[in-house]
């Protein structure tokens, strides 16, 4: 899988090379889909939600240049996989905060991670939309839904010196949008079409699970 990403160009850096090669993409399926682990294509984990296609996660992983001892905002865990992607880019020393609505999933997230071995993330059950505000500022915020725009509380809780990506239109399609900040101003970069499912709470779109 790896090789076929960087075949195609959507992995070009060697630290993201390496911590998609060390994460077990298969332990975050469900069991009866494990045998599609390593299709590039997003694969359906119940509940109404995704695991991203896997040349969206070189995509995003890249984009966001994530490295050691950086603290991280992941909004939408859903099965855990992007997390630990997260988690080996933070190594050592950092931390990934991933946040998810959905109670199953917020469960499974945490078991698939314990037992692939991510310490250093911590899965929570909470509204993605209005950020972490107890663990801001975040180096990093990650957004693995698409929502009508960029949640005000994210920008709030971005550091100074941080990178946001986030996926902002409609429910059938998005712009990935990359968001860097310095000091007050924010800067921000179209990185193309993508499709995700619909980032729901308060700064998203209204309650939906279909």
């Amino acid at each position: 899988m790896v090789a076929r990403l960087r075949d195609r160009g959507y992995l070009t850096e060697e630290r993201a090379i390496q911590a998609m090669l060390k994460v077990p993409r298969h332990l975050f399926m469900p069991q009866a889909i494990r045998g599609l682990a390593y299709e590039d294509r997003p694969q359906d984990i119940g509940c109404g939600q995704t695991i991203s296609a896997p040349h969206m996660v070189a995509i995003m992983v890249e984009a966001l240049e994530a490295g050691p001892g950086m603290k991280v905002l992941e909004v939408g865990a859903g099965s855990g996989y992007h997390a630990a992607v997260l988690a080996e880019l933070v190594r050592p020393g950092g931390k990934v905060f991933a946040v998810e609505r959905v109670p199953e999933l917020v469960e499974r997230a945490k078991r698939n991670l314990a037992s692939a071995g991510y310490e250093e993330v911590t899965v929570l059950l909470s509204d993605g939309t209005m950020g972490l505000r107890e663990e801001a500022p975040f180096q990093r915020i990650s957004v693995a839904a698409g929502g009508p725009s960029v949640p005000r509380p994210l920008m709030e809780q971005l550091a100074e010196d941080g990178i946001m990506l986030v996926p902002v239109g409609g429910r059938g399609h998005q712009e990935l949008i990359r968001i860097e900040r310095q000091g007050d101003k924010f800067s921000r970069s179209e990185l193309g079409g993508v499709v995700f499912v619909p980032l729901i709470g308060e700064h998203g779109h209204p309650d939906h699970l279909g």
